[in-house]
């Protein structure tokens, strides 16, 4: 290739001025650095300024020849964006094994070339290619990559360019850096404003359908209705001769309903092909924001475990079980609130659909379908799907408390029945190392120990505790906001078996007492060891309780004997009246959450076990809404 030469400078612009040095006066390179400063202020069209920043870089060499280029190192290729007195063809891509600034970016280091003819792959074309000598190229360079290169060609047979001079002009692509850098910028934050006026026109778009399509296709529907109670009157006048008509009409608001669902579908872009480039998780959001959409819905999507990719089968069939019960609720349960969870365990995945709908009698449901039998299309395709992939479906409703489902289906479709049950635990801490040390302890001691899920928030655990339905909640006594004793309490009211296992530094300290009355059944220190952990979870899962005896004993007052309050009063006065959880909440105007915290002073100050022995009923929303 060429070589670096410290032969004397052939600078014209020096000899004009009567002098040796090899760069320009100390007052020109000032007065030109202001004015490329002057012209990077404001601009960020990225021609226009790397071609200012280019005339002021050969003016300080003496030259009339140049060109800038960005580069791309990942793509491996660099693109010609400003040339002048040459024709390097800008506009154009190269690859990096190429010219100049090829060679730059091998060496990422300046290139000083005696000729031009020493130029691998160079671009511009004979004859000006045989007119130009002396050549200098450096690098662009931003965060410690290479954003560009800048190159200066002299047409002077004896210029020779000097490394004082490639230093200087290293100083020079700076200012084209931040050109580079702004210009990049800019183009980011215009495309994110053409993508926030994009997705802002789409929600108008969305209203207007509301508005026009949506409120029309609502109008249908009600004189539907109104037709249908005519035609009703009508035949108990005249007998069943309308029958007919009333059959159209039926079929004619069923239509109604359907294109009303799949206008809302389609202006809120969910198509049939969600899934296409996109995860279980994304599409079932996007699936919830129809069901929104389409019936008023509260919605709510929670994930469970470490997301992994699915298998094509089972990602589609799940999400087919999601969109099928999320149509139910839209179209049959007069639900105001629907969640949905999908959990990844260690060898399946479920998804449950949870709404606080009318619901129905699922005590027929118990069981699939016997051949022959009537049964909604719906959950039979539940079932089928679930069988095909080797899974199971259970429904879980009540009239007026809403309906549950969880379809659960292995990661590997096909897994042979009978496989070996395990404890299931669910483990709270607010450390992430914590919750690491504790899921590996358990995994590698007691291998009939299955972690199913971890909570950082505590206050999440009543949510995953619903999803998950784990023999045993681990976590520590010391926690912000939500500690352990308030997280027994919580869970327990909520849910009077759950067996919850406390990590304490003593058990001389005063909420471990409060923890046990408020019924946690075990505690365990903080260095105890992985066998010592694995046993008291595994106990606690059998129904064996871990705490002492003088863990009840109240000195101080501080146990069962202690006076209620007048609002806890009032609480348990209600719920010995057999109200829910929410109907004590709308009589005293307060929320769910503070009933259940009152409960769970009640059962520490009474010394009762559970919400049972106060005379209450289970709410089964509860812990969703």
């Amino acid at each position: 290739m060429g070589t670096t030469t410290s032969r004397p400078t052939a600078n014209p612009a020096a000899r004009s001025a009567g002098s040796a040095t090899p760069t320009p006066p100390a007052e020109r390179q000032l007065d030109t650095l202001a004015r490329m400063a002057g012209d990077l202020a404001g601009h960020f069209d990225l021609e226009p300024l790397l071609e200012r920043i280019l005339r002021h870089t050969m003016e300080l060499l003496g030259c009339d020849s140049g060109s800038v280029c960005t580069v791309d190192e990942a793509a491996g290729t660099y693109r010609k964006e400003v040339d002048l007195g040459v024709a390097c063809r800008a506009g154009r891509t190269y690859p990096l094994d190429e010219g100049v600034t090829g060679e730059v970016v091998r060496r990422r280091s300046p290139v000083i070339l005696d000729e031009y003819a020493q130029v691998a792959g160079g671009h511009i074309p004979e004859p000006e290619r045989s007119a130009l000598h002396g050549v200098i190229g450096v690098p662009i360079r931003w965060n410690g990559s290479i954003v560009g290169a800048c190159v200066v060609f002299s047409r002077d047979p004896l210029r020779r360019f000097t490394p004082a001079e490639a230093a200087l002009l290293e100083l020079f692509a700076t200012h084209a850096a931040i050109a580079i850098t702004n210009a990049r910028l800019h183009a980011e934050a215009a495309r994110r404003a053409q993508e926030a006026a994009t997705l802002a026109e789409r929600d108008r778009v969305v209203r207007d359908v509301h508005d026009t399509v949506g409120r029309g296709l609502a109008a249908v529907l009600l004189e539907l209705d109104g037709a249908e109670e005519r035609l009703a009157t009508a035949t108990g006048t005249h007998g069943s001769s309308s029958g007919g008509a009333r059959d159209a009409v039926r079929r004619a608001r069923a239509a109604a309903r359907a294109a009303l669902a799949e206008t809302r579908r389609t202006a809120l872009g969910l198509g049939p092909s969600l899934l296409d480039g996109r995860s279980l998780a994304e599409a079932v959001g996007l699936e919830l924001t129809w069901a929104g959409s389409a019936a008023s819905l509260e919605t709510r999507l929670v994930t469970v475990g470490d997301e992994r990719p699915l298998a094509e089968d089972v990602s589609r069939q799940l999400f087919r079980v999601v969109q099928e019960c999320l149509t139910n609720v839209v179209d049959h349960a007069h639900a105001r609130s629907v969640r949905v969870g999908l959990v990844f365990g260690d060898e399946s995945v479920a998804a449950i659909v949870e709404d606080d709908g009318d619901g129905f009698d699922a005590a027929a449901l118990r069981l699939p379908p016997e051949p022959g039998q009537t049964r909604g299309l719906g959950l039979q395709g539940l079932w089928a799907r679930t069988r095909h992939l080797g899974g199971t479906v259970v429904v879980d409703s009540t009239p007026g408390w809403g309906t549950r489902v969880r379809a659960e289906v292995p990661y590997a479709t096909g897994l042979a029945d009978g496989t070996r049950s395990r404890w299931r635990v669910l483990v709270v801490h607010p450390s992430p190392v914590v919750r690491a040390g504790l899921v590996h302890m358990l995994g590698a001691v007691e291998p009939d120990v299955q972690v199913v899920g971890e909570v950082a928030d505590p206050a999440q655990a009543l949510e995953a505790y619903e999803l998950l339905h784990p023999h045993v909640v681990l976590g520590p006594l010391h926690m912000p906001h939500v500690d352990g004793v308030q997280l027994t309490s919580y869970l327990r009211a909520s849910h009077p078996h759950a067996a919850v296992v406390l990590l304490v530094g003593s058990v001389a300290d005063d909420r471990v007492r409060d923890a046990a009355q408020g019924g946690a059944v075990g505690f365990v220190s903080h260095d105890v060891d992985g066998a010592g952990l694995a046993r008291a979870v595994v106990a606690a899962a059998r129904g064996d309780s871990l705490v002492g005896a003088d863990l009840f004993t109240t000195p101080g007052g501080s146990g069962p004997g202690r006076p209620l309050t007048a609002r806890e009063r009032e609480v348990r006065g209600l719920l010995e009246e057999g109200l829910a959880y929410k109907q004590v909440a709308s009589r005293l105007g307060i929320s769910v959450k503070t009933v259940e915290k009152h409960v769970g002073a009640i059962l520490r100050k009474t010394g009762a076990p559970n919400r049972a022995a106060l005379g209450t009923r289970p709410d089964p929303l509860d812990s969703v809404l």
